[in-house]
């Protein structure tokens, strides 16, 4: 076969391909189509495991550089521990949001991520009632877990990644980046930009139920994974009232600094 003949063959073979390819692609295309449910179903699966998977490799790809570079009497500060988590939050945000606007043309608007507006009275209002109201889910739905799971460490301390807090600018330092920056960012990323993308395919109810199980996933512990689960839920509630995240970094606040007092009490 001369050289003309087998670029010929080679030619026709890689059509061949690409036929065979978007032949795949069509038929898969046309069973979305035909199967509305379970295409909403594993669009919904693929944009939560997109924010776990960026949360989870921003943090381990963050932790690995700076073991590399910083010496360990400095990664076991607690200011550190607010640089990383200010840094970590920073970046998550930035690939979680602006990633798939600049790659995949998804935009997303301060309505969608529940911005719009000014935090208003009804959003003050349901602060500390939405915190009431998931304190009583929390310890329900952790009775009925204990005793499903009785296995389970129910007392587990929550590691938060700050130790051994001495001066007043520790105490500062940890109670911005728990009691303020966390929510905040969590609140953009969980109940914002993620509930705000599945709520515009999907019912309140199974998005809701995706974003809380993510949310509780993600803080890697059954016993906090129980309450934050229930907690978020109560806040997806507050963002289907109020149509923003306000009363929800509220609730989040509160919590985070309830638990911060218990965990670091002078």
């Amino acid at each position: 076969m001369t050289t003309a003949e087998a670029k010929k063959s080679d030619s026709a073979t890689k059509k061949s391909d690409k036929k065979v390819e978007r032949g795949r692609l069509y038929a898969i295309n046309a069973w979305l189509e035909k199967n509305k449910k379970a295409a909403t179903a594993i669009w919904a699966f693929a944009i939560a495991a997109w924010v776990g998977a960026a949360l989870f490799g921003v943090q381990w790809a963050l932790i690995y550089l700076f073991r590399a570079i910083m010496p360990a009497e400095v990664l076991a500060s607690n200011w550190f521990s607010a640089v990383f988590s200010f840094v970590c939050y920073a970046i998550s945000l930035v690939v979680i949001v602006a990633v798939p606007w600049r790659f995949m043309k998804v935009k997303t608007s301060r309505d969608e991520l529940g911005l719009k507006g000014l935090p208003t009275w009804t959003d003050m209002l349901l602060g500390p009632v939405g915190f009431g109201v998931s304190l009583i889910a929390a310890g329900a739905l952790t009775a009925l877990m204990m005793l499903l799971l009785p296995s389970v460490n129910w007392q587990q301390t929550q590691e938060v990644g700050f130790h051994g807090l001495y001066a007043m600018g520790d105490y500062l330092v940890a109670f911005v980046c728990l009691v303020v920056l966390a929510p905040i960012a969590e609140e953009i990323i969980f109940r914002g930009w993620l509930y705000g993308k599945l709520r515009s395919r999907m019912a309140a109810i199974p998005a809701i139920l995706v974003v809380s199980v993510l949310f509780g996933i993600m803080h890697g512990q059954m016993n906090v994974g129980v309450v934050v689960f229930a907690m978020s839920v109560v806040m997806c509630i507050s963002r289907e009232l109020t149509g923003t995240i306000w009363a929800g970094i509220l609730v989040h606040m509160i919590k985070n600094g309830v638990a911060f007092f218990f965990l670091f009490r002078m």
